[in-house]
């Protein structure tokens, strides 16, 4: 299982120097959950810089992954993870989902860097 965060998704879409790094777990989308937060991370900066028929047609390839709500017990290992690590909410959310499904983490947030269960690419 694989869970991508929302600045693979946004390099995937902006077709980046790393989108290559991404295109593997993404495509895979029988073995891809999508935290909500990604939906509404990525729906958000989308419509920033392009328009909203953009970010719903972004949102649209993500959803067909399967989502992942931000659950009660998913609040309470993400708040731990960023305690522990010292990382934002966002990014712990993003680790604890993948944590929780068993599933490696692919980012290149350097937040994530050196992790377990972390695949990391530079910027």
């Amino acid at each position: 299982m694989n869970v991508v965060d929302s600045s693979g998704w946004l390099e995937y879409f902006a077709d980046g120097s790393n989108a290559n790094f991404f295109t593997p777990p993404i495509l895979d989308t029988e073995n891809l959950i999508v935290p909500t937060l990604s939906l509404y991370e990525v729906f958000r900066r989308v419509l920033q810089q392009r328009n909203e028929s953009d970010a719903l047609r972004a949102t649209a390839l993500m959803r067909q992954a399967r989502t992942i709500n931000l659950t009660p017990m998913l609040a309470t290992a993400a708040a731990k993870i960023s305690h522990e690590n010292r990382i934002p909410m966002a990014d712990s959310v993003m680790l604890a989902t993948a944590r929780a499904h068993g599933a490696t983490l692919w980012t290149q947030d350097v937040d994530f860097e050196g992790l377990e269960g972390v695949q990391y690419v530079e910027r």
